[in-house]
């Protein structure tokens, strides 16, 4: 081969790296995809049975201008029962 050749070919192969390096830094990775984290994601605890519940799924009792979340309607009325007893 002719110098000329392997300086052409090597510029080929440079241009075909190059390039493949580009799109591999173009295409997304799943540790660099946003989160996508809302409010209905965000857990409550219950106050009665200490269980987590999504927070779109809890049940909501006001009392006092403060928002209880619950995981069962059980629960709700216990702490009803227990708030009307006197005993929080």
């Amino acid at each position: 081969m002719t110098p000329l050749r392997l300086l052409i070919l090597a510029l080929l192969f440079y241009m075909g790296w190059y390039l493949f390096r580009i799109r591999r830094k173009k295409k997304p990775r799943p540790s660099d995809a946003p989160s996508d984290t809302s409010p209905q994601d965000i857990l409550v605890e219950d106050p009665v049975c200490h269980l987590l519940v999504p927070k779109h799924q809890a049940l909501r009792l006001r009392k006092d201008g403060v928002t209880y979340y619950f995981c069962s309607e059980q629960c709700c009325d216990k702490f009803a029962e227990k708030s009307a007893q006197g005993e929080l």
